[in-house]
């Protein structure tokens, strides 16, 4: 059997996973092989990303046997670092939700999502299928259609991967999203809280894992 192939089922991974201090949630996804293709995990700061990385890889190893490339395990960290007094340079300008509206018409709907920064905002749209699943992508798309009216034409993300995984606090929003540099692919994740709504929480997903990576042009 592959080494890769999972000998518990998806469910077990993801709360054992959980158990471990610095995670908060976890969620496996397999390929057509059965195999592990992507690990998402959300967790605190209080841990370097690598350190997780190899804190998985490890609970992977000893609990199911499961070997797993670093490379199919992605990492995206919450935490709220206080400022030092007199020892903080001023926060990075960053784009701030304007407002967010949603449209459903039969089996169609759109999001629009506005965007400010320094008191101009620009709108991006997303039109496709109303499901539950497609109005969840649809809010990321408009997001990131937005975020790109503020960016050089040269900076374009695609969106990876979106999902609503459950936590010890409720659920939390997880999108990843990914754009060509000179360096090459570089993929970039964000996170938010559920509180209220899927979909503007995967707006504010799509812009915590864009907003620190992005250029905005003048």
């Amino acid at each position: 059997m592959d080494s890769e192939s999972p000998v518990v089922n998806r469910e077990e991974i993801e709360r054992v996973l959980c158990q471990i201090a610095e995670i908060d949630a976890a969620r496996v996804v397999y390929n057509l092989s059965n195999e592990i293709e992507e690990l998402h995990i959300l967790a605190s700061d209080a841990k370097g990303p690598r350190q997780i990385v190899r804190d998985v890889e490890s609970v992977l190893m000893a609990r199911f046997g499961v070997a797993i490339d670093h490379k199919k395990i992605s990492i995206a960290q919450i935490g709220d670092i206080g400022p030092i007094a007199g020892d903080t340079p001023p926060p990075p300008v960053r784009l701030k939700i304007a407002g967010i509206n949603t449209e459903i018409s039969g089996q169609e709907a759109t999001f629009e999502v506005s965007l400010s920064q320094n008191g101009t905002s620009h709108v991006g749209t997303a039109t496709g299928p109303g499901s539950q699943s497609g109005r969840l992508r649809l809010a990321a798309l408009a997001a990131l259609d937005a975020a790109g009216k503020y960016t050089s034409a040269e900076l374009n993300y695609s969106l990876e991967y979106i999902s609503i995984v459950p936590s010890n606090h409720g659920k939390v929003a997880l999108v990843c999203v990914s754009t060509m540099t000179r360096a090459g692919e570089e993929t970039f994740a964000g996170s938010a809280v559920v509180k209220f709504n899927e979909g503007d929480s995967v707006v504010k997903a799509t812009l915590a894992a864009i907003n620190r990576n992005m250029v905005l042009e003048s």
